[in-house]
């Protein structure tokens, strides 16, 4: 039998977070803190919105834009939460902010257009683009700089064929932020050169010390030029019922929804009509998403504390909630590291490479865990460095 798979797709890498993972599986009684997933429920308001329409019939198929109302919630919140303003129809619902990334991409994406990619970041961005035949180019981004992207890194990788730029922050795995005089430099770069920014901000709503998310699209010039990807996965504690949204120039939004309406439809129908009640009420939204990031920001400080004071040293997230401290002075690799704290300590983190090669001598460490668990397994981690001389 021939081989039926195409190239593009056999040479894709498999998910340095998925590899690692099937490992864990296999074991028992690890603390595991690499999955970014919230450990609260989805509002309790939010899940009886669900049942509700369930148990009045409303299972069929949504415009493919999304409902009406939620459209016009979503507007809403951008508003008041981010001072974006979007109509309702520039705002396309989407099934989470992944399908957001990949429609998108589909849509603007021409074989050999190149994508530039900022790394470390979310393991699905190079894929995404590889899988429509685009160019990923990689900028890294430094710790020295609070891993935040700067105006001449950017610049150095541009080339004619330079499509859009892929903007992760609040960033995922580092948890850093860009403020709106780092995006304000930003932006001037992608209107000198003429690039389409994609914004991933899923992490929106979970910033810390004083922080409020800003959006590049907020900078002068930059709403023609910017989709805004966002949902409900992270600041809501959605992640399994798959709601995100897309907004952006009006024109450009109808191309996408047309490749959206090809490849899905629509999305879920129920995660709709729970997502109109999670932004019913402004006091009620923000009152959940508020009590998670209150929790957060306590773990953070403590994680931050607890693994400098290990000697691992570890910048300061200011969004998210992960941290990615330095594993560099135990002179392991990523993988190495991860894998001997596992089978030696039984904790698993991720190892920094997962999120492109300039991840490598770090770790990332997810606090969407109870105190209790993360306590535990600092301890363990200050053992497992102890035992090897390495504290």
């Amino acid at each position: 039998m021939r081989e039926f798979v195409a190239n593009h797709v056999a040479i894709l890498p498999p998910s340095g977070i998925r590899k690692f993972f099937d490992i864990v599986a296999t074991m028992e009684d690890v603390i595991a803190l690499g999955v970014g997933e919230p450990d609260f429920p989805t509002p309790m308001r939010v899940r009886e919105a669900a049942i509700r329409s369930l148990e009045e019939g409303k299972t069929r198929y949504s415009a493919n834009w999304g409902m009406p109302l939620l459209r016009e919630r979503i507007s809403h919140y951008l508003k008041r939460r981010f001072d974006l303003a979007y109509d309702t129809d520039q705002i396309l619902c989407t099934i989470g902010a992944s399908e957001a990334i990949d429609v998108t991409l589909r849509t603007v994406i021409a074989p050999g257009d190149e994508v530039v990619i900022v790394e470390p970041s979310y393991v699905a961005y190079k894929p995404a683009v590889a899988l429509q035949h685009g160019i990923p180019v990689v900028v890294t981004t430094k710790a020295e700089n609070d891993f935040r992207l700067k105006p001449e890194e950017l610049e150095a990788v541009l080339t004619p064929k330079t499509k859009a730029l892929i903007l992760p922050y609040p960033n995922n795995p580092t948890g850093a932020i860009m403020e709106q005089e780092d995006l304000e430099k930003i932006a001037e770069v992608c209107i000198k050169h003429d690039i389409l920014v994609i914004s991933d901000e899923i992490y929106a709503e979970l910033t810390y010390g004083g922080k409020t998310h800003v959006s590049i699209a907020k900078i002068s010039g930059m709403a023609e030029r910017t989709v805004v990807l966002n949902g409900f996965a992270k600041s809501f504690s959605m992640t399994g019922w798959r709601l995100g949204y897309a907004a952006g120039p009006k024109e450009l939004m109808k191309a996408i929804n047309k490749v959206h309406a090809y490849v899905i439809m629509c999305a879920p129908t129920m995660s709709q009509y729970a997502a109109i009640e999670a932004l019913r009420d402004d006091a009620l939204c923000d009152a959940d998403v508020g009590k998670m990031r209150q929790a957060y920001d306590a773990r953070r400080q403590y994680l931050v504390q607890t693994l400098n004071a290990m000697g691992l040293d570890c910048f300061e997230p200011k969004g998210a909630f992960y941290v990615f401290p330095s594993i560099q002075k135990t002179g392991l690799s990523s993988q190495e590291f991860c894998e001997r704290l596992l089978y030696d300590a039984g904790v698993a983190v991720v190892p920094g490479d997962a999120f492109g090669q300039s991840g490598e001598g770090y770790v990332r460490i997810s606090y969407a865990y109870g105190m209790e668990q993360l306590r535990l397994a600092m301890e363990k981690i200050q053992s497992f460095l102890k035992a090897n001389a390495w504290l």
